[in-house]
């Protein structure tokens, strides 16, 4: 298990350029460390992150957030091929709420508020929270967010299925590493391919979907870890997943 905390409290954890370059380094590291199963991101403070840092993106002088057309390090983090859950402790807004959708889980505490509020600046989000939004609540749901800019509760993101799990708010951090726990009992390259025939399968049309995730699962069927899954369930006793 890798916990990531977000740690600019006196900013409520705003994205810099500096943050963002960092951020990848350390999913870089995490993706390269077959020890680290399971990745948790959370924010220091009282809230989760609250978007770009306006005041040093109205700096001539303070390099922007790192972007590219094809490429940025949200899709780093949602592209890493290990399960990440977002522990969101509080205000979860703009490129906070951008990261938030890249993760593959998002658990948050009754504290927790939401906002796509670009508009409000005369802005739109560029951190790819048009497309993962309406992909996850869908697209009536996503305008109504992004074109009012108004903030909601956990509850109601609960209700829209925005997150997957709303908890008290001294919960939430356990709650996280249960589910974290877990999902590292799972075989890494079963989760593996299940997230990419999840991600991949979303860009594809339905023909190219079904042939991916055959071919994903004719690869699982040479693993050990497959050959290790198999032969527990016939002698009945808890598998030992080695990510082989």
């Amino acid at each position: 298990m890798s916990i990531i905390t977000l740690n600019r409290p006196e900013r409520l954890n705003a994205l810099t350029y500096e943050l963002a370059v960092e951020l990848e380094h350390v999913l870089k590291e995490i993706e390269d460390d077959d020890r680290l199963r399971t990745v948790i991101l959370t924010g220091a403070g009282r809230a989760f992150c609250a978007g770009a840092d306006v005041k040093s993106m109205s700096d001539p002088t303070e390099k922007l957030l790192p972007t590219d057309k094809r490429y940025n390090f949200f899709s780093r983090l949602e592209d890493i091929e290990k399960p990440t859950i977002a522990a969101i402790n509080g205000a979860c807004i703009g490129g906070g709420l951008e990261l938030a959708l890249c993760c593959d889980f998002r658990i948050a505490s009754e504290a927790a508020t939401f906002a796509l509020g670009e508009v409000k600046l005369g802005l739109i989000p560029a951190g790819g929270g048009t497309v993962r939004l309406a992909r996850l609540v869908g697209p009536g749901r996503a305008k109504e967010i992004l074109y009012f800019g108004n903030r909601f509760d956990a509850q109601e993101a609960e209700r829209i299925g925005l997150i997957n799990k709303r908890t008290p708010e001294g919960e939430l951090m356990s709650e996280a590493r249960r589910w974290s726990a877990e999902l590292a009992e799972r075989p890494p390259i079963s989760l593996k391919m299940l997230k990419s025939c999840v991600n991949q399968g979303l860009e594809m049309d339905l023909i190219e979907a079904l042939a991916y995730e055959t071919r994903c699962a004719y690869y699982l069927l040479k693993t050990e870890d497959t050959r290790e899954g198999m032969q527990a369930f016939v002698e009945k006793r808890k598998p030992v997943f080695k990510g082989r």
